[in-house]
């Protein structure tokens, strides 16, 4: 496989496609890190932009910009996956993408970003220009509501049983959005929290597969979003990774990261 190379400033990275099922796919893709941290040598960007090269889709992994020192709060990194769709949706053909294949994902705050900036393409605040859908979108465990359900008696009991996969009580996930936004997230647009928007809202949105965290509290944000996305007649495919906790994409080592692939790869293949 060719080597991955920058463009637009370096705002992507680009890996050309190998060989595979996915061949004529395009994905533009966005790591995690809390809306503060990550990069894009980070194995939740590298290992998972290269897994998909090599499985033939060619892929654009965002450097988008995150919350550091109170700069670059809300949208600038949504502007940033705009502005990299709309650079693969234009580039598409010379990568060798079919621009009917081309589809987003994202990883915990970057599947945030990746769902906000849909919303915006549908036309909500804050609206965009605008630009073809992705075919289809793939979400892993993101975050997705700054106030969270508690979650269920299981996974309660699994999280007290691994304290080291509880990251996400409520002032946490709180504190994040708070920093992400630059105030009080109460009221903010559903293209930054969309864990809030309505079966209505999701209108028109793209069909989705979604792998939650096993042990995650995170998780439940993902599942409400699934089941607004079911109500909203979106198809949805929506699963827990069995064993994993929050971010195992970042940890390419642990069995399930090549299941995950494999199984965004299927669900890529035939659409």
């Amino acid at each position: 496989m060719t080597l991955p190379y920058s463009a637009l400033d370096g705002l992507i990275r680009v890996y050309p496609a190998g060989s595979g099922p996915l061949q004529g796919t395009g994905l533009l893709w966005a790591h995690g890190g809390g809306f503060m941290h990550g990069d894009l040598d980070m194995p939740e960007a590298d290992s998972v932009s290269r897994a998909f090269a090599e499985r033939g889709a060619v892929v654009a992994s965002v450097d988008y910009r995150r919350v550091v020192d109170g700069r670059d709060r809300f949208p600038a990194g949504s502007d940033d996956i705009l502005t990299a769709w709309r650079w693969l949706v234009d580039q598409a053909s010379e990568l060798g993408a079919d621009p009917a294949r081309l589809f987003a994902g994202g990883a915990s705050a970057g599947a945030n970003l990746i769902t906000g900036a849909v919303l915006r393409m549908l036309g909500h605040e804050p609206a965009t220009a605008s630009a073809p859908l992705p075919a289809g979108l793939f979400l892993a465990y993101p975050t997705l509501l700054a106030v969270q359900p508690a979650p269920d008696a299981a996974l309660r009991a699994a999280l007290d049983a691994d304290p080291a996969a509880d990251h996400f009580p409520a002032s946490v996930v709180w504190g994040m959005y708070e920093n992400y936004l630059g105030r009080d997230p109460e009221g903010a647009p559903i293209s930054a929290i969309p864990g809030l928007a309505t079966a209505a809202q999701l209108a028109g949105f793209p069909a989705t597969i979604m792998i939650n965290d096993d042990t995650d509290e995170l998780r439940v944000s993902g599942e409400v979003f699934a089941a607004t996305l079911a109500d909203a007649g979106v198809p949805i495919d929506v699963s827990i990774e069995p064993g994993t906790t929050h971010g195992h994409l970042n940890r390419p080592e642990d069995p399930g990261f090549d299941e995950s692939i494999q199984r965004v790869t299927d669900w890529l293949a035939a659409r």
